[in-house]
């Protein structure tokens, strides 16, 4: 079967809510499989290795990818994608014969309380409950102080801390989180430190001194800017959850997620 990010859609379409998995003709690589999906959702976890689950899979929710599969998992690769986990790897049949699998299960993240005014709030906790992030691909601590120094600048500290946390990656695919900030607004007073695919430019207006207190503005695409008085992580929080806020992506998406990208050699 060749395989294309066509007829993975068209496979994945095909598993039932009953179902969770199938298995797709026997030519069908299941490295090219994994390949093509790792394309699509970015870099997966690892819920099977040679036999052997994950312990910790539970805590996340992605294990109920193995229900189908009973004992018969062999290797199997999961993504976080909306409300649903997608895995890809291989799975013994019903005569014990070693065969490429793709799986869908329902994906439940619990919605956090509502959001108050802003006192007291850990915004980036809050991001972690919101996209149901369990750290397991959390990037090694940055070296803060030669970042400063290169821009110039100290950074805020909850950017600092989504980045630790999050690392390298988008929120709902859409919302591209930068490892270090861009500069090329600088003569406008403005640090780039996200972007999106309809490129709305995250950015702070570096007023003062103290970094914690930079607004965030957001350069739209026809170069109009929209001033928040929140911090970034604050910011994400908000257009993720809120569907009255002008960069919503709640009205788009009911569950949200961290598509982390893949490593790149």
């Amino acid at each position: 079967m060749e395989l294309t990010q066509a007829t993975v859609g068209d496979l994945l379409d095909r598993i039932g809510p009953e179902d969770g998995c199938l298995h797709p003709p026997g030519d069908t690589d299941p490295q090219e499989l994994t390949e093509l999906l790792g394309d699509r959702y970015g870099a997966p976890r690892t819920l099977v290795l040679d036999g052997v689950a994950d312990p910790a899979a539970g805590e996340s929710g992605c294990s109920d990818l193995l229900l189908p599969f009973g004992d018969r998992a062999v290797t199997l690769r999961v993504w976080a994608y909306g409300g649903q986990w997608v895995g890809a790897g291989t799975a013994r049949d019903g005569e014990g014969v070693v065969r490429p699998v793709p799986a869908v299960a329902r994906r439940e993240v619990p919605e956090p309380p509502a959001a108050g005014p802003g006192e007291g709030v850990d915004w980036v906790e809050r991001l972690e409950r919101i996209t149901g992030w369990t750290r397991t691909g959390r990037r090694p601590e940055a070296d803060w102080a030669q970042t400063a120094a290169r821009l110039g600048t100290p950074l805020p500290g909850d950017y600092r801390r989504m980045v630790e946390t999050f690392g390298a990656a988008a929120f709902d695919a859409y919302l591209d989180l930068y490892q270090e900030p861009w500069t090329h607004l600088s003569e406008d007073g403005l640090l780039v430190w996200a972007g999106t695919e309809h490129e709305d430019q995250y950015c702070w207006r570096t007023d003062g001194d103290d970094p914690d207190r930079w607004p965030v503005v957001v350069r739209s695409f026809d170069d109009e800017d929209v001033l928040f008085a929140c911090g970034s992580a604050e910011f994400v929080c908000r257009i993720l959850t809120d569907p009255r806020h002008r960069f919503t992506m709640a009205r788009w998406f009911d569950t949200h997620w961290f598509m982390p990208y893949r490593a790149r050699v």
